[in-house]
């Protein structure tokens, strides 16, 4: 089951009796919106201008019809199950609780998109630490891999020749003072369902909409890319 099919049949099919008046307007009015998902462990409430600009860049590169608004569910709530996007970052512990390791694993199994921001960008912090054991206790200990520089994620939109973008945090040297050359992830069926990055791109956009006039090159065009592959892989 690729993405639109996963799609269709959350909207259209069962799962749309429990979704909100809210979202069941969001289905029809827009091709996408984004999800945060909030988890009763760590602190899930980061980097909280990073939805604008992600939102306003994907109005102002693509012909998509976008909603304006960030929607915030739990992940132990069913509703995210109907979610074309879902966006979880944090700095602290991630322990799913059973409500929320089986939402995450049902979602990813039958076609839905998660981008996880390890907002410590440090591999050998609590977040990271945490959360790979959280996949590797779902999804099995191999399940996680590193991508290679030639996946299609680098050129769903704009091209990205050698990887992914480095971050400004990763170049002053914080967390682990390494600049990952790599982003992970964890296929179903030859689908990516969960993008993992070590590279804190929440706090890089992270910023005022109105300021990116003053980049020499707009950071957010890679956000881009990660929602258009999630939308059409």
């Amino acid at each position: 089951m690729n993405r639109a099919q996963f799609l269709r049949l959350m909207l259209a099919g069962a799962a749309g009796a429990m979704l909100s008046p809210l979202a069941r307007a969001a289905g029809a009015e827009y091709d996408f919106w984004l999800t945060r998902l909030k988890y009763d462990s760590g602190d899930w409430d980061v980097d909280q201008r990073m939805p604008a600009n992600l939102i306003t860049s994907l109005i102002d590169y693509t012909n998509l019809r976008v909603d304006p608004k960030e929607h915030v569910l739990a992940l132990a709530d069913p509703k995210m199950l109907t979610a074309p996007f879902c966006y979880l970052a944090g700095h602290k512990l991630v322990e799913f609780n059973p409500d929320e390791r089986r939402n995450f694993e049902r979602y990813v199994r039958n076609g839905g998109f998660v981008f996880v921001d390890d907002c410590n960008h440090d591999i050998d912090g609590l977040f990271a630490k945490s959360f790979e054991s959280q996949m590797s206790s779902i999804f099995g200990a191999k399940a996680l891999k590193k991508l290679p520089n030639t996946h299609p994620l680098y050129r769903s939109f704009f091209v990205f020749k050698d990887g992914p973008p480095a971050t400004g945090f990763e170049l002053n040297g914080w967390g682990d003072d390494l600049v990952h050359d790599y982003l992970q992830g964890i296929e179903i069926d030859g689908r990516l369902g969960v993008l993992y990055s070590n590279k804190d791109y929440g706090c890089e956009w992270d910023y005022d909409w109105r300021n990116k006039r003053f980049l020499a090159e707009d950071n957010t065009k890679f956000a881009v890319n990660v929602v258009m592959y999630a939308l059409n892989s």
